[in-house]
Protein backbone atom coordinates (compact mmCIF):
# COMPACT_ATOMS: atom_id res chain seq x y z
CA UNK A 1 0.00 0.00 0.00
CA UNK A 2 1.64 3.45 -0.78
CA UNK A 3 1.20 6.33 0.97
CA UNK A 4 -1.50 8.09 -1.16
CA UNK A 5 -3.38 4.46 -0.82
CA UNK A 6 -3.27 4.86 2.66
CA UNK A 7 -4.44 8.56 3.40
CA UNK A 8 -7.61 7.92 1.07
CA UNK A 9 -8.66 4.74 3.22
CA UNK A 10 -8.05 6.83 5.96
CA UNK A 11 -10.05 9.13 4.85
CA UNK A 12 -13.17 6.70 4.34
CA UNK A 13 -13.13 5.63 7.59
CA UNK A 14 -15.27 7.20 10.75
CA UNK A 15 -14.36 8.90 14.00
CA UNK A 16 -10.60 9.66 12.70
CA UNK A 17 -8.95 12.90 11.56
CA UNK A 18 -5.36 14.39 10.40
CA UNK A 19 -4.65 14.84 13.85
CA UNK A 20 -4.92 11.60 14.61
CA UNK A 21 -3.66 10.21 11.03
CA UNK A 22 -0.53 12.05 12.23
CA UNK A 23 0.05 11.17 15.54
CA UNK A 24 0.04 6.98 14.09
CA UNK A 25 2.52 8.33 11.40
CA UNK A 26 4.74 9.43 13.99
CA UNK A 27 4.02 6.36 15.82
CA UNK A 28 4.49 4.06 13.36
CA UNK A 29 6.67 5.93 10.73
CA UNK A 30 4.58 6.13 7.92
CA UNK A 31 0.50 6.79 7.10
CA UNK A 32 0.65 3.13 5.08
CA UNK A 33 1.88 1.24 8.41
CA UNK A 34 -0.39 3.29 10.38
CA UNK A 35 -3.29 2.05 8.41
CA UNK A 36 -1.85 -1.79 8.98
CA UNK A 37 -1.85 -1.28 12.37
CA UNK A 38 -5.68 0.51 12.33
CA UNK A 39 -7.69 -1.89 13.82
CA UNK A 40 -10.95 -0.04 12.86
CA UNK A 41 -11.50 -0.45 8.96
CA UNK A 42 -14.84 0.46 9.08
CA UNK A 43 -16.42 2.86 6.26
CA UNK A 44 -18.75 6.01 7.42
CA UNK A 45 -21.77 3.97 5.29
CA UNK A 46 -20.82 0.79 7.02
CA UNK A 47 -18.73 -1.95 5.81
CA UNK A 48 -14.89 -2.79 5.48
CA UNK A 49 -13.42 0.25 4.04
CA UNK A 50 -12.50 -0.23 -0.29
CA UNK A 51 -10.15 2.75 -1.24
CA UNK A 52 -9.55 1.09 -4.25
CA UNK A 53 -13.49 1.32 -5.09
CA UNK A 54 -12.60 5.13 -4.54
CA UNK A 55 -10.13 5.75 -7.19
CA UNK A 56 -12.14 3.80 -9.69
CA UNK A 57 -15.05 5.96 -8.78
CA UNK A 58 -12.21 8.88 -9.04
CA UNK A 59 -11.37 7.69 -12.55
CA UNK A 60 -15.20 7.29 -13.81
CA UNK A 61 -15.74 10.89 -12.55
CA UNK A 62 -12.60 12.19 -14.18
CA UNK A 63 -11.76 13.28 -10.85
CA UNK A 64 -8.08 13.92 -9.41
CA UNK A 65 -7.46 13.01 -5.61
CA UNK A 66 -4.63 15.01 -3.84
CA UNK A 67 -2.82 13.80 -0.53
CA UNK A 68 -0.50 15.63 1.77
CA UNK A 69 1.98 12.25 -0.25
CA UNK A 70 1.44 14.45 -3.76
CA UNK A 71 3.55 17.13 -4.65
CA UNK A 72 0.30 18.98 -5.82
CA UNK A 73 -1.39 19.12 -2.74
CA UNK A 74 -1.35 22.91 -1.77
CA UNK A 75 1.21 24.49 0.53
CA UNK A 76 -1.50 26.50 2.06
CA UNK A 77 -3.62 23.73 2.97
CA UNK A 78 -0.18 21.56 3.61
CA UNK A 79 1.45 23.65 6.52
CA UNK A 80 -2.46 24.04 8.41
CA UNK A 81 -3.37 22.63 10.98
CA UNK A 82 -6.31 20.12 10.93
CA UNK A 83 -5.29 19.92 6.44
CA UNK A 84 -7.80 17.31 5.04
CA UNK A 85 -6.71 13.78 4.27
CA UNK A 86 -7.57 14.38 0.89
CA UNK A 87 -8.88 16.67 -1.58
CA UNK A 88 -10.98 15.78 -4.33
CA UNK A 89 -10.47 17.85 -7.41
CA UNK A 90 -12.68 18.24 -10.53
CA UNK A 91 -10.84 20.58 -12.73
CA UNK A 92 -7.26 21.98 -12.71
CA UNK A 93 -5.30 21.04 -9.54
CA UNK A 94 -2.89 23.54 -10.43
CA UNK A 95 -5.14 26.36 -9.61
CA UNK A 96 -5.52 25.56 -5.87
CA UNK A 97 -2.13 26.87 -5.30
CA UNK A 98 -2.05 30.37 -6.78
CA UNK A 99 -2.49 33.34 -4.95
CA UNK A 100 -5.89 33.04 -3.69
CA UNK A 101 -8.27 35.26 -1.51
CA UNK A 102 -11.53 34.32 -0.27
CA UNK A 103 -14.76 35.86 -0.44
CA UNK A 104 -17.78 35.06 1.60
CA UNK A 105 -20.60 35.77 2.90
CA UNK A 106 -24.31 34.92 3.42
CA UNK A 107 -27.13 33.39 1.48
CA UNK A 108 -29.75 36.02 1.88
CA UNK A 109 -27.73 38.93 0.05
CA UNK A 110 -29.42 42.31 -0.48
CA UNK A 111 -28.66 43.75 -4.10
CA UNK A 112 -25.59 45.95 -2.46
CA UNK A 113 -24.01 42.39 -1.22
CA UNK A 114 -24.66 40.93 -4.59
CA UNK A 115 -23.40 44.01 -6.63
CA UNK A 116 -20.30 44.03 -3.92
CA UNK A 117 -19.25 40.19 -4.27
CA UNK A 118 -19.36 40.22 -8.02
CA UNK A 119 -17.19 43.44 -8.28
CA UNK A 120 -14.89 42.23 -5.77
CA UNK A 121 -14.58 38.97 -7.52
CA UNK A 122 -14.09 40.59 -10.97
CA UNK A 123 -11.61 43.30 -10.10
CA UNK A 124 -9.30 41.09 -7.95
CA UNK A 125 -9.36 38.39 -10.33
CA UNK A 126 -8.44 40.62 -13.03
CA UNK A 127 -5.97 41.86 -10.77
CA UNK A 128 -4.23 38.39 -10.71
CA UNK A 129 -6.06 36.39 -7.44
CA UNK A 130 -7.99 33.21 -7.57
CA UNK A 131 -10.81 33.90 -5.96
CA UNK A 132 -11.85 30.74 -3.76
CA UNK A 133 -15.20 30.48 -2.03
CA UNK A 134 -18.14 27.94 -1.46
CA UNK A 135 -20.04 27.83 -4.27
CA UNK A 136 -22.94 28.63 -2.05
CA UNK A 137 -26.31 30.94 -3.36
CA UNK A 138 -25.72 34.73 -2.48
CA UNK A 139 -22.17 36.37 -1.89
CA UNK A 140 -20.24 32.90 -3.33
CA UNK A 141 -21.91 32.74 -6.19
CA UNK A 142 -21.78 36.03 -7.14
CA UNK A 143 -18.38 35.89 -6.36
CA UNK A 144 -17.07 33.11 -8.25
CA UNK A 145 -19.55 34.69 -11.07
CA UNK A 146 -17.34 37.99 -11.13
CA UNK A 147 -14.27 36.01 -11.72
CA UNK A 148 -15.12 34.51 -14.62
CA UNK A 149 -16.38 37.64 -16.04
CA UNK A 150 -12.50 38.42 -15.53
CA UNK A 151 -11.38 35.39 -17.67
CA UNK A 152 -9.66 34.95 -13.90
CA UNK A 153 -9.42 31.79 -11.50
CA UNK A 154 -11.99 30.32 -9.39
CA UNK A 155 -12.29 27.75 -6.82
CA UNK A 156 -15.25 26.41 -5.24
CA UNK A 157 -15.42 24.22 -2.51
CA UNK A 158 -18.10 21.87 -1.79
CA UNK A 159 -19.71 20.94 1.68
CA UNK A 160 -20.23 17.33 0.66
CA UNK A 161 -18.84 14.80 -1.68
CA UNK A 162 -18.54 15.79 -5.08
CA UNK A 163 -21.51 13.55 -6.89
CA UNK A 164 -23.65 14.78 -3.97
CA UNK A 165 -23.50 18.25 -5.47
CA UNK A 166 -25.22 20.70 -3.51
CA UNK A 167 -27.05 23.26 -4.14
CA UNK A 168 -28.40 22.17 -6.93
CA UNK A 169 -28.74 25.62 -8.52
CA UNK A 170 -25.31 26.04 -8.93
CA UNK A 171 -24.63 23.21 -10.58
CA UNK A 172 -24.42 24.85 -13.77
CA UNK A 173 -21.79 27.23 -12.27
CA UNK A 174 -19.58 24.90 -11.45
CA UNK A 175 -19.59 23.49 -14.67
CA UNK A 176 -18.29 26.84 -15.86
CA UNK A 177 -16.06 27.29 -13.19
CA UNK A 178 -14.48 23.90 -14.58
CA UNK A 179 -14.69 25.00 -17.89
CA UNK A 180 -12.59 28.08 -17.13
CA UNK A 181 -9.70 26.42 -15.75
CA UNK A 182 -10.81 26.75 -12.00
CA UNK A 183 -11.45 23.91 -9.75
CA UNK A 184 -14.18 22.56 -7.23
CA UNK A 185 -13.06 20.84 -4.84
CA UNK A 186 -14.39 18.76 -1.58
CA UNK A 187 -12.58 16.78 1.36
CA UNK A 188 -14.99 14.03 1.34
CA UNK A 189 -15.28 11.06 0.05
CA UNK A 190 -18.05 10.25 -2.60
CA UNK A 191 -21.32 9.49 -1.24
CA UNK A 192 -20.87 12.04 1.46
CA UNK A 193 -24.06 14.07 1.65
CA UNK A 194 -24.19 17.82 3.26
CA UNK A 195 -25.39 18.10 6.91
CA UNK A 196 -24.36 20.81 9.49
CA UNK A 197 -20.95 19.06 9.97
CA UNK A 198 -19.91 18.97 6.63
CA UNK A 199 -20.06 22.63 6.07
CA UNK A 200 -18.15 23.82 8.80
CA UNK A 201 -15.00 21.42 7.73
CA UNK A 202 -15.66 23.44 4.19
CA UNK A 203 -15.27 27.04 5.90
CA UNK A 204 -12.04 25.70 7.27
CA UNK A 205 -10.81 24.58 3.70
CA UNK A 206 -11.70 28.13 2.29
CA UNK A 207 -10.03 29.43 5.39
CA UNK A 208 -6.99 27.87 4.73
CA UNK A 209 -6.58 27.76 1.40
CA UNK A 210 -5.87 31.21 0.99
CA UNK A 211 -3.86 34.30 2.09
CA UNK A 212 -6.71 36.34 2.94
CA UNK A 213 -11.11 36.47 3.41
CA UNK A 214 -13.20 39.15 2.97
CA UNK A 215 -16.60 39.05 3.91
CA UNK A 216 -19.00 41.06 1.90
CA UNK A 217 -22.23 40.25 3.92
CA UNK A 218 -23.39 38.49 7.02
CA UNK A 219 -25.30 38.24 9.73
CA UNK A 220 -24.16 38.41 13.45
CA UNK A 221 -25.10 34.08 13.27
CA UNK A 222 -23.41 33.07 10.08
CA UNK A 223 -21.25 30.54 8.62
CA UNK A 224 -19.08 33.75 7.41
CA UNK A 225 -18.31 34.52 10.92
CA UNK A 226 -17.06 30.72 11.52
CA UNK A 227 -14.89 31.28 8.33
CA UNK A 228 -13.62 34.77 9.84
CA UNK A 229 -12.67 33.16 12.24
CA UNK A 230 -10.69 30.07 11.36
CA UNK A 231 -8.59 32.50 9.39
CA UNK A 232 -7.89 34.95 12.30
CA UNK A 233 -6.89 31.27 14.15
CA UNK A 234 -4.49 30.56 11.07
CA UNK A 235 -2.79 33.93 10.58
CA UNK A 236 -4.73 34.88 7.66
CA UNK A 237 -6.01 38.50 6.58
CA UNK A 238 -9.61 39.20 7.78
CA UNK A 239 -11.12 42.11 6.00
CA UNK A 240 -14.65 43.18 5.69
CA UNK A 241 -16.97 45.68 3.48
CA UNK A 242 -18.83 47.79 5.63
CA UNK A 243 -22.99 48.22 4.85
CA UNK A 244 -25.63 49.77 6.47
CA UNK A 245 -25.45 50.65 10.16
CA UNK A 246 -29.37 49.39 10.44
CA UNK A 247 -28.96 46.55 8.13
CA UNK A 248 -28.92 42.74 9.65
CA UNK A 249 -27.43 41.44 6.36
CA UNK A 250 -24.27 44.20 7.51
CA UNK A 251 -23.93 43.55 11.13
CA UNK A 252 -21.46 40.39 10.88
CA UNK A 253 -19.07 42.58 8.80
CA UNK A 254 -19.77 46.08 11.06
CA UNK A 255 -19.14 43.53 13.59
CA UNK A 256 -15.62 42.12 12.63
CA UNK A 257 -14.64 45.59 11.49
CA UNK A 258 -15.20 46.64 15.23
CA UNK A 259 -13.09 43.49 16.32
CA UNK A 260 -10.47 44.38 14.10
CA UNK A 261 -11.40 43.20 10.83
CA UNK A 262 -9.81 45.33 7.86
CA UNK A 263 -12.16 47.66 6.18
CA UNK A 264 -12.22 47.57 2.56
CA UNK A 265 -14.05 49.04 -0.28
CA UNK A 266 -13.65 47.49 -3.31
CA UNK A 267 -10.28 45.15 -4.61
CA UNK A 268 -7.87 48.44 -4.66
CA UNK A 269 -8.40 48.45 -1.11
CA UNK A 270 -7.67 44.75 -0.78
CA UNK A 271 -4.69 45.13 -2.91
CA UNK A 272 -3.47 47.76 -0.53
CA UNK A 273 -4.11 45.15 2.91
CA UNK A 274 -2.19 42.59 0.65
CA UNK A 275 0.71 44.29 -0.86
CA UNK A 276 3.25 42.46 0.98
CA UNK A 277 1.77 39.03 -0.45
CA UNK A 278 0.39 40.37 -3.92
CA UNK A 279 0.67 37.86 -6.55
CA UNK A 280 3.46 38.24 -9.57
CA UNK A 281 2.91 37.95 -12.74
CA UNK A 282 5.60 35.83 -14.86
CA UNK A 283 6.69 37.65 -18.00
CA UNK A 284 5.95 35.17 -21.16
CA UNK A 285 9.73 36.66 -22.47
CA UNK A 286 12.31 36.73 -20.30
CA UNK A 287 10.58 34.33 -17.60
CA UNK A 288 11.20 36.88 -15.03
CA UNK A 289 8.21 38.14 -12.16
CA UNK A 290 6.94 41.56 -12.83
CA UNK A 291 5.75 42.92 -9.39
CA UNK A 292 1.92 44.24 -9.24
CA UNK A 293 0.52 47.33 -9.47
CA UNK A 294 0.22 47.53 -5.60
CA UNK A 295 3.72 47.04 -5.26
CA UNK A 296 4.48 49.76 -7.68
CA UNK A 297 2.28 51.98 -5.81
CA UNK A 298 4.42 51.42 -2.65
CA UNK A 299 7.93 51.38 -4.59
CA UNK A 300 7.82 54.49 -7.00
CA UNK A 301 11.47 53.88 -8.30
CA UNK A 302 10.22 50.12 -9.74
CA UNK A 303 7.49 51.98 -11.82
CA UNK A 304 9.91 53.22 -14.26
CA UNK A 305 11.57 49.48 -14.63
CA UNK A 306 9.05 47.34 -14.25
CA UNK A 307 5.63 47.36 -17.28
CA UNK A 308 2.15 47.46 -15.43
CA UNK A 309 -0.12 44.82 -14.96
CA UNK A 310 -2.32 44.47 -18.15
CA UNK A 311 -5.58 46.27 -16.99
CA UNK A 312 -8.55 44.07 -18.39
CA UNK A 313 -9.88 44.72 -21.64
CA UNK A 314 -12.17 47.34 -22.15
CA UNK A 315 -16.12 46.86 -22.01
CA UNK A 316 -17.43 48.10 -25.08
CA UNK A 317 -19.56 51.09 -25.18
CA UNK A 318 -22.94 50.14 -24.33
CA UNK A 319 -25.62 51.22 -27.12
CA UNK A 320 -27.87 53.98 -26.90
CA UNK A 321 -30.79 52.89 -25.02
CA UNK A 322 -34.40 53.58 -25.90
CA UNK A 323 -36.41 56.18 -24.87
CA UNK A 324 -39.04 55.13 -21.99
CA UNK A 325 -42.56 55.35 -22.79
CA UNK A 326 -44.87 56.84 -20.37
CA UNK A 327 -45.84 52.96 -18.53
CA UNK A 328 -41.95 52.62 -18.24
CA UNK A 329 -41.34 56.03 -16.38
CA UNK A 330 -44.18 55.71 -14.21
CA UNK A 331 -42.26 52.05 -12.99
CA UNK A 332 -39.05 53.52 -13.20
CA UNK A 333 -39.94 55.90 -10.80
CA UNK A 334 -40.41 53.54 -7.88
CA UNK A 335 -37.61 51.42 -8.82
CA UNK A 336 -34.28 51.60 -7.17
CA UNK A 337 -30.91 49.44 -6.33
CA UNK A 338 -32.48 47.95 -3.23
CA UNK A 339 -35.59 46.37 -5.11
CA UNK A 340 -39.49 46.86 -5.18
CA UNK A 341 -41.60 44.19 -5.66
CA UNK A 342 -44.27 43.63 -8.01
CA UNK A 343 -46.83 44.26 -6.19
CA UNK A 344 -45.65 47.28 -5.27
CA UNK A 345 -45.24 48.87 -8.24
CA UNK A 346 -48.70 47.74 -8.97
CA UNK A 347 -49.76 49.69 -5.70
CA UNK A 348 -48.05 52.98 -6.28
CA UNK A 349 -48.53 52.89 -10.22
CA UNK A 350 -52.06 52.43 -10.62
CA UNK A 351 -51.43 50.16 -13.67
CA UNK A 352 -53.17 46.59 -14.14
CA UNK A 353 -50.64 44.00 -12.66
CA UNK A 354 -50.48 42.52 -16.27
CA UNK A 355 -49.73 45.43 -17.23
CA UNK A 356 -46.45 46.58 -15.12
CA UNK A 357 -45.31 42.50 -15.39
CA UNK A 358 -45.59 43.28 -19.10
CA UNK A 359 -43.52 46.79 -18.75
CA UNK A 360 -41.32 45.21 -16.47
CA UNK A 361 -40.42 42.54 -18.71
CA UNK A 362 -39.72 44.84 -21.48
CA UNK A 363 -37.20 47.01 -18.99
CA UNK A 364 -35.18 44.16 -18.28
CA UNK A 365 -34.80 42.74 -22.30
CA UNK A 366 -33.59 46.79 -22.41
CA UNK A 367 -31.41 47.02 -19.82
CA UNK A 368 -32.79 49.42 -17.41
CA UNK A 369 -33.82 46.84 -14.36
CA UNK A 370 -32.79 43.54 -13.32
CA UNK A 371 -35.36 40.82 -10.93
CA UNK A 372 -34.54 39.62 -8.08
CA UNK A 373 -35.90 36.14 -6.04
CA UNK A 374 -39.06 37.46 -4.05
CA UNK A 375 -40.84 38.94 -7.24
CA UNK A 376 -38.42 42.12 -6.67
CA UNK A 377 -37.42 44.58 -9.78
CA UNK A 378 -33.92 46.92 -9.15
CA UNK A 379 -31.90 48.96 -11.16
CA UNK A 380 -28.68 47.26 -12.51
CA UNK A 381 -25.56 47.08 -11.49
CA UNK A 382 -23.92 50.07 -10.95
CA UNK A 383 -20.17 49.23 -12.48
Amino acid sequence: MTEKEAYVAFNLTEQIGSVKVADLTLKYGSVAAAWEAWPKKVSRTGGEVDWRAEFRKADRFGVAILTPADPEYPMQLRDAPGRPLCLYVKGDPASLSKPSLAIVGTRRTTPYGTDQAFKLGRDLAAAGWCIVSGLALGIDAEAHKGALEAGGATVGVLGSGLDQFYPEENRALAREIVKSGGAVVSEFPFGRTPDTQTFPQRNHVVAALVRGVVAVECPVKSGTLITTGIAADLGRTVMAIPGRVDSRSSAGCLKLIREGARLVRNARDVEEEMSELMPLKADAKSGGRTPSAASRRADPAASDSAPAVPAPPPRPAPCPKPPFSIEEAMVMKHVDAEGVSVDALIERTGLPAMKVNAVCMALRVKGRVRFFPGNRVALPRAD
